[in-house]
């Protein structure tokens, strides 16, 4: 894999490096040492960080959808507002992370939200037509 023309192999050292907003869409990282990375905003959808060290790391608001997570130290990580949905993050070590705000699967609330409001108007359009049919009724006397 290829970063700003650098090549990256999984087991890579990376401690500390600034990879803010960096497409790792994909990217074998097992292994790798991303200590204290900055990597902010960064796309790693799908990528695999399977016993990766991410402690410190700075993720805040990176896609990591559907990304293996599996057994990576994420111990006091920035995951602030990051997307974990689909994530694999199974004996990860998240102790001390910020996960405020992190996505970990989607919600319907658009639907839900439809779904009430199309009743709501339902139940205002019944009482719409009680109204009108006691009004009838009164002008028919």
């Amino acid at each position: 894999m290829n970063i700003n023309g650098y090549e990256i192999k999984p087991f890579a050292n990376l401690k500390g490096a600034d990879l803010w907003g960096a497409n790792l869409r994909d990217a074998n990282l097992k292994g790798a040492n991303l200590e204290g990375a900055d990597l902010e905003g960064a796309n790693l959808v799908g990528a695999d960080l399977r016993d990766a060290n991410l402690q410190g790391a700075y993720l805040e608001g990176a896609d990591l959808e559907d990304a293996n997570l599996r057994y990576a130290n994420l111990k006091g990580a920035d995951l602030k507002g990051a997307n974990l949905e689909g994530a694999n993050l199974e004996g990860a070590n998240l102790v001390g992370a910020n996960v405020t705000g992190t996505i970990l699967e989607k919600k319907e609330v658009l639907q839900d939200d439809k779904d009430l409001k199309i009743k709501e108007l339902e139940e205002e359009n019944e009482k719409l037509k009680s109204t009108l049919k006691s009004l009838k009724a009164l002008l028919d006397t």
